[in-house]
């Protein structure tokens, strides 16, 4: 605790008053010219933001560069206007809208968010930061982002954009992935938030990083901090921010079957909302234990969880997909079907489903790519019959 309140008084003591108000001047005129289009950025006559667009697009870009979110953006607007109708969809077609973009605990969370703005707010997102904080999902970033830029409140973002300039601004000797070390960033943010101004100070603070002051090669000479900068003057920008190193992240095999019934419908199953990835739908299949072969798992798998017995036969896709805490190859075998009628042992939905239809449903990306071999291998058959 000590360290903690150390190392804010001592970057509080390098934001004077004449550099907090030459900060947000230089930052604010900078944005100006600089501010790119983005479809959540629209106002109306009066000048003002959609509440509703600018927290759909504060989740998403959480993970996300704004080159990539702004087209699962605009479908996900056109698919759910507004909040009501998020709140009355059902979770497979938001799933489904979200598909691609990861991290669908966003996705079901904003689902029911969606439903309690409703329920308890009349339909409109909450000006207040502890009604926004009461909603599914909803934490310290996402509600200074949304309360400053739609609603003009004087609170301060903390993303890894801001971390990252103001880390070199001060030249922030401490491990960025430190809790303390946040903390302190965020008092400083704090202290130099233009609060006549938050929305446009905090979307300019972010802008610039990840325009600017980004992680690699920063183009410290068109920075508007660049005079100011404590990282520039040690002649290394880039040696900051300070980060410990991340741990080795860990790497399973997972062994799917491709089941068909007698109509050629693949067997599916969707998994449990309350686990990662949850409600989307997958091929039956799991994690290769030690000393098992990947057919052994993919045969052990589906009887353990659907209570079949099935032929495995051969490997028809190996795909590789890294998620943020650990990374898998994803090897999908032909089965056929030998013995006993699939139910899934937790109760959970399964399908039989023509390869088409596929489409329809939400499923991980690994498995989208598992579908695209799938539907490349029946156009290779069928060209050659």
């Amino acid at each position: 605790m000590a360290k903690r309140h150390a190392l804010s008084e001592e970057l509080l003591l390098r934001v004077e008053e004449r550099h907090v108000r030459r900060f947000q001047e230089d930052l604010l005129n900078w944005f100006e010219p600089n501010r790119r289009e983005m479809p959540w950025r629209e106002v109306d006559a009066l000048g003002k933001r959609d509440p509703y667009r600018v927290w759909i697009a504060e989740v998403m870009l959480q993970q996300t560069r704004v080159d990539q979110a702004t087209p699962y953006f605009e479908r996900f607007l056109q698919a759910f206007p507004t909040v009501a109708d998020l709140a009355r969809a059902d979770l497979d077609e938001v799933l489904k809208m979200w598909e691609g973009l990861g991290y669908y605990s966003r996705a079901r969370n904003l689902h029911n968010a969606a439903k309690q703005i409703v329920e308890e707010f009349e339909g409109r997102l909450p000006e207040d930061e502890p009604a926004i904080r009461s909603l599914p999902g909803v934490g310290p970033y996402t509600s200074a982002a949304v309360l400053s830029i739609a609603f003009n409140k004087p609170l301060a973002v903390l993303d890894g954009n801001v971390i990252r300039v103001l880390s070199r601004v001060f030249a922030v000797e401490q491990d960025v992935r430190s809790s303390a070390t946040r903390k302190a960033l965020q008092t400083v943010a704090d202290a130099l938030l233009a609060t006549n101004r938050p929305g446009d100070f905090n979307e300019a603070l972010m802008e610039l990083g990840a325009t600017i002051c980004t992680p690699k090669t920063p183009d410290c000479k068109r920075c508007p901090l660049m005079p100011m900068c404590a990282a520039f003057a040690t002649g290394s920008p880039e040696a900051y921010p300070v980060a410990s190193k991340k741990k080795p992240t860990p790497h399973y095999n997972i062994a799917v079957g491709v089941v068909r019934d007698s109509d050629g419908r693949l067997l599916v199953q969707k998994r449990p909302e309350n686990t990662m990835l949850g409600g989307l739908w997958e091929f039956p299949g799991g994690k290769q234990e030690p000393d098992e072969s990947l057919q052994e798992t993919c045969s052990r798998e589906l009887k353990e969880e659907l209570g079949i017995d099935v032929d495995v036969g051969t490997e028809i896709a190996k795909i590789k997909h890294a998620y943020s805490h650990f990374s898998i190859t994803l090897h999908a075998f032909e089965c056929t079907l030998h013995a006993g009628e699939p139910v899934h042992h937790t109760g959970q939905e399964i399908k039989w489903v023509g390869l088409q239809e596929l489409g329809d449903l939400a499923f991980p990306r690994a498995s989208g790519k598992l579908i695209e071999v799938l539907l490349v291998l029946r156009q290779t058959i069928n060209a050659n019959r």
